[in-house]
């Protein structure tokens, strides 16, 4: 491994649905198809609101008033056909009465957080292509709330969106039902392990993890600790983890000892904590395994705080390869994810009309002094 790292790529870069011919699903852009296949009329549909009237067996000014919520509906019809439009996975369309020739120039973004270190060099990558292609971006904020995200793809796709980039692969059913179902190309960012919907752009937490335990035992570390944050809200996290412990397990080896920080919150003020406490459980760590750089950072600020050799006594280990985690006076071990790239890439491919595909962007191991 040289000072600057070493850079990582899973198997799957530019996994194509079906090499050579387009399969026709119901995520299928019509810019994928071929004329014969433009011409065999098998293009997918989109759900509407004559389809909800015929199946509830109502008219569709009946429907039109239910979804808005306006005008005089007994109670027992009003339930009838929103559970048809649920099963129908019927979205309703905003701009319905506009001009027909009108294109929509809009890009619906859904992110999980907005105080999180790495959505804005993603969002930055994605914008630099939406805009210069004249697409106006719009952004919603899950908070990692799958319920929130799956309202969210709702009330966006309601405005008949040219696309759709959503982070990570991980959705409510009625969520990937709609994306699938919408008519528009849907990319999902940042993690390819896992079922995407359409086109997928990222790179593979569970090898970043692999591949941290693997730097940390060949350089002779074997009392392994974690301190993380709640990972089954992060699930990106914890697949970084899964694939950290089964590293050690192929080498006989498990964690010593795990910390969690209350409330599930991802800070420097958590990392120093996180550490503070596994260290007073487990006084004879040699190296410690942090879920991202931030976390890392705080255990750094604890070791120099209570004067810790690092990495002497103890080496420290981030993930996502941050400007500041570069910047302390040891540099911090870690991996380097390409978020700006991701963004770009996502935006490129959502906009170009190419095939479903997965586009494995891989990752950098950055030594650092702290390993």
């Amino acid at each position: 491994m040289n000072a600057m790292g070493a850079k990582f790529r899973g198997a799957g870069l530019n996994r194509h649905t079906k090499p050579g011919q387009t399969e026709l699903t119901s995520e299928t852009h019509p810019m994928d198809l071929s004329e014969d296949e433009k011409l065999s009329g098998e293009t997918p549909t989109v759900t509407t609101l004559a389809d909800v009237a015929r199946r509830a067996g109502v008219g569709e000014s009946t429907v039109s008033r239910v979804l808005r919520n306006k005008g005089s509906v007994s109670q027992h019809t009003r339930e009838k056909i929103l559970k048809v439009a649920a099963d129908l996975n019927y979205v309703p369309n905003r701009i319905a009465g506009t001009l027909a020739s009108m294109t929509s120039k809009l890009v619906g973004i859904v992110i999980p957080s907005v105080g999180n270190t790495v959505v804005p060099e993603v969002l930055a990558g994605a914008n630099q292509v939406l805009e210069d292609a004249g697409f106006q971006p719009v952004i919603g904020v899950s908070n990692y709330c799958p319920q929130r995200e799956e309202a969210l793809i709702e009330s966006i796709l309601s405005w008949r969106p040219s696309g759709l980039l959503v982070a990570g692969l991980e959705h409510t059913d009625r969520a990937r039902a709609m994306m699938k179902g919408c008519g528009v190309r849907v990319v999902e960012l940042i993690d390819i392990d896992g079922e995407g919907i359409d086109i997928v752009v990222g790179s593979s937490h569970r090898m970043a993890g692999h591949k941290s335990a693997e730097h940390l035992l060949a350089r002779g570390y074997r009392r392994i600790g974690y301190v993380g944050h709640d990972f089954t809200i992060d699930i990106r996290a914890g697949k970084r983890l899964d694939g950290f412990r089964s590293a050690l397990a192929e080498n006989g080896l498990a964690f010593v000892d795990e910390e969690f920080s209350p409330g599930g919150a991802s800070s420097v003020e958590a990392g120093r904590i996180g550490l503070a406490r596994l260290l007073a459980r487990q006084d004879r760590l040699d190296a410690v395994y942090f879920s991202n750089d931030d976390l890392a950072i705080g255990g750094y600020f604890h070791c120099l705080e209570n004067k810790i050799d690092v990495p002497g006594q103890l080496a420290l280990f981030g993930y996502n390869g941050l400007e500041i985690a570069r910047l302390t006076p040891l540099p911090i071990s870690t991996i380097r994810s390409p978020r700006f790239a991701m963004g770009k890439t996502g935006a490129n491919l959502l906009l170009s009309g190419g095939p479903s595909q997965v586009v494995d962007l891989g990752f950098e191991l950055i030594a650092g002094a702290t390993s």
